[in-house]
């Protein structure tokens, strides 16, 4: 099975992270990387890895990267990872004992959230298809972030992908930021009615940071994690926040 899947990743910017995703990745042919304009050493390190293909494209959204990394891969299947992923051996040993049948189009991995190597209890991390079938998959923008549509079956992997990101916290609150206009744009803009409980919180403004400073240190157990855990809780509360003040931002705007 390993021989038919080709790891996708997109990159911009990811020194302090694609070594690790990479080193996990020994198995693999080749592996696709879209990198939007990286300015870090980020080119010079991919360059080094014979089994890499790099190709430099500028950034539209995420959907318009992801669908362009499919178009280049050869294999039957797809294996799309953030440059912040890094596989667990058992997730691969998984992989390789994979036998699809015809009607199963796509496998969701569960994730384990860690903060500079500190694994946390739990997190707000989703689960997420990240292995499919080429010719039965599309992305598309949902808020901030991306969605990939598969027609046919999609099934649970057991084992879990590490979630690890160690640039720096001024990159991150920068991209938190854009990420607030985006994803407030996406919940003003989209019927209530379709929307997911969530996010339904989230429109509603000053309930989310405080939901979500519960749910992660109670519920998910960050209290017991330490200081990585804090980290984590502070980073979610203050993401939710930002997302907080665009919406009534734009609401105290478009009153007056």
């Amino acid at each position: 099975m390993l021989n038919n899947i080709t790891p996708v990743i997109i990159t911009y910017n990811e020194e302090p992270n694609i070594r690790r995703t990479l080193a996990k990745l020994l198995w693999a042919r080749r592996i696709v990387v879209v990198d939007s304009d990286s300015t870090d050493g980020t080119i010079d390190i991919l360059r080094s890895y014979p089994k890499v293909e790099v190709f430099s494209r500028h950034f539209v959204d995420f959907a318009d990267q992801c669908n362009f990394g499919i178009s280049q891969v050869t294999t039957p299947w797809v294996l799309s990872l953030d440059a912040d992923y890094e596989l667990s051996d058992t997730l691969t040993t998984e992989l390789q004992s994979l036998a699809p049948t015809d009607t199963t189009s796509g496998y969701r991995v569960k994730f384990v959230y860690r903060i500079y190597g500190r694994a946390l209890r739990g997190s707000l991390y989703p689960p997420r298809i990240v292995l499919y079938r080429k010719d039965k998959a599309i992305y598309q923008n949902e808020g901030h972030g991306h969605r990939v549509s598969i027609t046919g079956a999609v099934l649970p992997l057991a084992a879990p992908i590490f979630h690890d990101d160690r640039k720096s916290l001024a990159h991150w609150i920068g991209s938190q930021q854009r990420y607030a206009r985006q994803e407030a744009e996406h919940l003003l803009t989209t019927n209530r009615a379709v929307l997911q409980r969530m996010d339904r919180i989230r429109l509603a403004a000053w309930p989310a940071p405080l939901a979500v400073l519960f749910y992660t240190l109670i519920i998910k157990g960050c209290l017991l994690d330490g200081w990585p855990g804090w980290f984590y809780v502070l980073q979610r509360v203050f993401a939710e926040t930002m997302i907080a003040l665009e919406i009534i931002n734009r609401r105290l705007a478009r009153n007056r």
